[in-house]
């Protein structure tokens, strides 16, 4: 968790900024939701009870094109009123206008957030199943939504996609002259070696899993609101569909992602074979090539924890990622995912 809170100061000048816009009245306090590694988002409550979310940036350094709150929320708008779950944006805030970081206000949606364990009224194998097939209904809903009447062109650019993409992370790594640590490069050669055609053109989440998703209480099975926008993108949608697949545990060793969603091991959640093959009847999308899909979602993430991991040990980043075994655990699962080796040479552990 990123060490960082309001001072009094700060919720102050917050109180005022909502009070302006009619959310809320007189003084708030702030509450943390999650204990997630990126931007932070928190429950605002004012005396009398209203209630609203507000989410900004960690704090700095900042990776260039990191942790940009304004595009999260552009999007999340442009989400509002389609099939797919959102939060309603309430008003937005530049740097120096309430922080020195920029920020957004969402209305409060009321649900839970599963992770480890899936609570009551929803922890029947039967909701359970319907649990997973909403996650994979709404995945199918936001890959279909028109991108360009939703003004989201300049989101992205989804030719080449798939080929930049695999480019676009080792960036991240490589040293000056473009080669990668030798733990990365056979998964990143099996992937140039088999990129596929981009199988469309969608707005794509690009960390869609049980824990960025707000359930329903009160409908269950339903899921309440998407969460967690700020990755998203105009790409290929199979990318959405193999990262969720990667999420869902399966058996162990887990990746930490699997790890933060491993009530999905629970009687009724369906398999990722079932959660694929519902996809293709909503979409009619060919699933010829999901594996390598799945295989860069989990590349993808070594390569983020790797990067994360250089930041911590330089003292400015956030000190979750120190433990390398979170790289390896994404390396290992990316290669048994390929047909490669299962585990990393024993030479490139060591630190």
């Amino acid at each position: 968790m990123v060490a960082w809170d309001w001072s009094p100061r700060q919720l102050a000048a917050l109180a005022r900024f909502l009070q302006e816009r009619g959310l809320t009245c007189g003084p708030v306090r702030a509450v943390r939701i999650g204990d997630g590694h990126s931007n932070l988002t928190y429950r605002v409550i004012d005396e009398a009870g209203a209630t609203v979310v507000v989410r900004r940036p960690p704090p700095p350094p900042t990776p260039p094109g990191a942790h940009d709150v304004l595009r999260e929320a552009r999007l999340i708008s442009a989400l509002g009123g389609s099939a797919v779950p959102v939060a309603p944006v309430l008003a937005t805030a530049s740097a120096g206008e309430v922080l020195d970081a920029p920020l957004y206000v969402m209305g409060y949606v009321d649900g839970v957030v599963v992770t480890a364990q899936t609570p009551p009224p929803l922890d029947s194998p039967s909701t359970r199943r319907r649990i997973g097939h909403a996650l994979v209904d709404t995945l199918a809903a936001l890959h279909s939504v028109d991108w360009r009447a939703a003004g989201l062109a300049e989101l992205g650019r989804p030719e080449g996609f798939n080929s930049r993409h695999v480019h676009r992370m080792a960036r991240l790594i490589a040293d000056d002259a473009g080669r990668v640590p030798d733990e990365f490069a056979d998964v990143r050669q099996w992937l140039l070696a088999h990129v596929p055609v981009e199988s469309g053109a969608a707005i794509v989440h690009n960390d869609f899993r049980l824990p960025n998703v707000m359930l329903s209480t009160r409908r269950p099975g339903e899921v309440a609101a998407v969460l967690d926008w700020e990755l998203a993108t105009i790409g290929d949608p199979l990318f959405d569909l193999g990262y969720f697949l990667a999420s869902v545990p399966r058996e162990e060793p887990f990746n930490p992602t699997q790890a933060m969603g491993i009530a999905m091991l629970e009687a009724g959640y369906p398999s990722r074979q079932e959660l694929a093959e519902r996809y293709a009847q909503r979409t009619g999308a060919d699933l010829t090539h999901l594996p390598w899909y799945t295989v860069l979602a989990l590349w993808k993430l070594a390569v983020l924890y790797e990067y994360s991991h250089r930041r911590a040990r330089q003292g400015t980043g956030d000190p979750y990622y120190l433990d390398r075994g979170l790289v390896h655990a994404f390396l290992d699962d990316a290669r048994r995912s390929a047909g490669l080796v299962s585990s990393s040479p024993a030479s490139t552990r060591q630190e």
